[in-house]
């Protein structure tokens, strides 16, 4: 009797441990995003819809393999005395964008709120949260359901320069609006829950970004 209640046991904890196995290659799926060619097609459609919705505006437009990437800066898009409202400006450009996608099933949208590493990292979570939630709050006015629309907050944790210079902290000020697929966009929402890396000991350069003419790295 012992024996088989040992027996037993053994194959409790066996199937605990396939089961907890499963549960974490089910999530190694989910976090791996499809190759580029897999949306390339979209991307080649959209790309020149999108440097249209926000030509003209301060905001700008990069294609990172298999996303489409607009990025609002803090500066000239959010309100210096609200800093978690979006300025009159801002609006056009967001709403343009969102009437894009209303209609298209196949896309997704991740919207990321960043902040620069001044001050304290809670507030700064919080207040790159809200601004988040602002851009994403134009996509839902214009029918965008919870099942394509993801929106985070990364306080400072994903700075695109150094935080040691003024010209860095506003490039880290910004709310990027990332279109893919909503495979890729399930990858990335893996992706971004995952703990931060350290942050960037010297400025990268940028490029790649454009506000209807492309940017040199310096």
């Amino acid at each position: 009797m012992r024996n088989k209640i040992i027996a037993f046991t053994c194959c409790l904890l066996m199937a605990g441990c396939s089961s907890s196995d499963q549960k974490k290659e089910e999530a190694a799926k989910v976090a791996v995003m499809p190759p580029p060619q897999v949306t390339r097609a979209w991307l080649d459609e959209y790309e020149p819809k999108l440097r249209e919705a926000v030509k003209g505006s301060n905001f700008e437009f990069e294609r990172r393999e298999n996303l489409l990437v607009v990025t609002a800066p803090v500066q000239g898009s959010f309100n210096p005395d609200r800093p978690q409202m979006l300025l009159p400006a801002s609006l056009g450009p967001i709403t343009r964008v969102a009437k894009l996608l209303e209609a298209d099933n196949d896309v997704a949208v991740v919207v990321l709120g960043h902040a620069d590493s001044s001050g304290d990292a809670a507030a700064n979570l919080d207040l790159s949260q809200q601004r988040a939630r602002a851009v994403t709050s134009i996509f839902r006015l214009s029918g965008l359901k919870q099942n394509r629309l993801q929106v985070m907050g990364l306080g400072s944790d994903a700075p695109r320069a150094a935080n040691d210079t003024a010209a860095g902290r506003a490039l880290n000020r910004r709310v990027e609006i990332l279109l893919t697929s909503p495979d890729t966009m399930r990858g990335l929402i893996a992706k971004y829950s995952q703990p931060p890396k350290a942050e960037l000991k010297d400025a990268p350069k940028v490029a790649a970004v454009d506000q209807g003419k492309q940017v040199k790295s310096e």
